[in-house]
């Protein structure tokens, strides 16, 4: 597995019962387990793989408010005080800090779109400044160029991806939780029309309530369930650097590549956006209802190749709980880099910043971003299985949201006020039509 990833301790015995189960260990499943625990509740967190070895620990570790849609920004504010919290509250370290995000653009129509988004960000609270071309140059000074302008957001900022959900885990276990990595949920027993427990291929934990917060498998799992959810994936490449380059900023976008500064020192190199798109059984199925979005992204994607197919995470296959499931085929989905999108995204990265040139390419990853057609997530009840949560599709924001989202679904399993209003994210949104409705970033 080329993206970092500290690896957590596995808790060896199943529960037999648990006032909650979380399918699912990256950054939106550990965030969950964690607020549910510390409100006292019995919590297992259920991991096919190991904790955050997917899209959590292989994302550029940004936690923005920048240039949120709107039906997110009240999330992500919220985010940023929780990541704050968690470190003081546990003694765990995720890496985050609120070293403020960095843009610059030479493009009329980005710039007034950052514009427009600043107006809206201001009236809600939301610190953000709107640089001239002055500033934007001399702020982004180690490009060597001139800017016609930029923005920077102060109190956004970055977590380690590698170390994130670990942290999380580790807090899980210290507030009594139990986390099990290599132990794939297969589907659920239900008894009088409710959730009544998780089947694992370890056994079943007896449990009135179940999160599944699936990543990129969660559709093919809802339908296991007769539960109809509309999500696609796309195929993302990116790479890190060495450490050896001084004088830049911690984390600086632009459209031509994206730059974040890695806790030891090297830096993550993206495009963003660029992906390719494998095609699946599923991607055909929910076609229709991508549209809209493909519309307004498809300048970005490019066709894929057979790793969907490879992978098994998009299968409309139906399995059985007393059999292998092809999540246990495919532990972590790990697939294969776009050998032009990390040489392109190198180049670009030299080019924007020399200093870069003293440094060299230490990995290079792919991971698969989960979208939904919208690209808002689903986080709700599903009102035809009471006790089944669906956190799912956070169509490449999951990480900076993931202790709202958490804090979200702790929520609305226990019934206490939300942190935000729930019904932006609520999955039955889905059985309209998104257009109109695509997240504007």
């Amino acid at each position: 597995m080329p993206a970092p990833l500290t690896r957590v301790d596995t808790t060896q015995e199943l529960p037999a019962a648990a006032d909650a189960v979380v399918i699912g260990g990256g950054i939106v499943g550990v965030f969950a387990a964690y607020y549910l625990a510390r409100r006292g509740l019995k919590v297992a967190l259920v991991e096919k793989g190991l904790v955050g070895a997917e899209q959590s620990s292989r994302n550029w570790g940004w936690c923005r408010q920048q240039n949120r849609d709107a039906r997110e920004l009240p999330m992500s504010t919220k985010s940023l005080d929780l990541w704050e919290r968690f470190a003081a509250e546990t003694g765990e370290d995720t890496g985050f800090r609120r070293c403020g995000l960095f843009y610059l653009s030479n493009s009329d129509e980005e710039l007034s779109g950052w514009a427009r988004w600043g107006e809206f960000a201001r009236s809600v609270g939301v610190t953000t400044h709107m640089l001239s071309s002055a500033e934007a140059t001399e702020r982004g000074r180690a490009t060597g160029a001139v800017w016609k302008g930029g923005v920077f957001s102060p109190t956004d900022g970055t977590a380690d991806p590698a170390n994130a959900a670990p942290a999380v885990a580790r807090a899980i276990v210290k507030l009594g939780g139990t986390v099990h990595q290599s132990c794939a949920a297969r589907g659920v027993d239900i008894e009088g029309g409710r959730l009544a427990g998780v089947v694992t291929e370890h056994g079943t934990i007896r449990t009135k309530v179940a999160i599944l917060a699936g990543g990129a498998w969660a559709s093919s799992f809802c339908r296991q369930l007769g539960i109809r959810f509309p999500q696609a994936s796309i195929r993302s490449s990116i790479l890190s650097v060495s450490p050896g380059a001084s004088g830049l900023p911690d984390a600086l976008h632009t459209s031509a590549v994206s730059v974040t500064r890695r806790g030891d020192g090297g830096y993550t190199l993206a495009i963003s956006g660029r992906g390719r798109v494998d095609p699946t059984a599923q991607q055909f199925r929910f076609a229709p209802q991508f549209l809209p979005m493909f519309a307004r992204r498809w300048r970005s994607l490019a066709p894929g190749g057979l790793e969907g197919i490879r992978s098994g995470h998009e299968s409309l296959a139906r399995w059985r709980l007393d059999g292998q499931t092809p999540m246990e085929r495919m532990r972590i989905l790990d697939p294969a880099v776009d050998a032009a999108t990390i040489a392109l995204t190198h180049a670009r990265a030299l080019e924007l910043l020399p200093a870069l040139r003293d440094s060299g390419i230490s990995a290079a990853w792919a991971g698969y971003i989960d979208s939904t057609p919208d690209g808002v997530p689903g986080i709700g009840e599903i009102a035809t299985l009471p006790g089944f949560i669906l956190a799912a599709g956070f169509s490449g924001h999951g990480f900076g949201i993931g202790p709202g989202a958490g804090h979200l679904i702790a929520d609305i399993v226990t019934g206490d006020e939300p942190i935000v209003d729930p019904r932006p994210y609520h999955p039955s949104r889905f059985a309209a039509s998104a257009w109109g409705k695509v997240a504007d970033f």
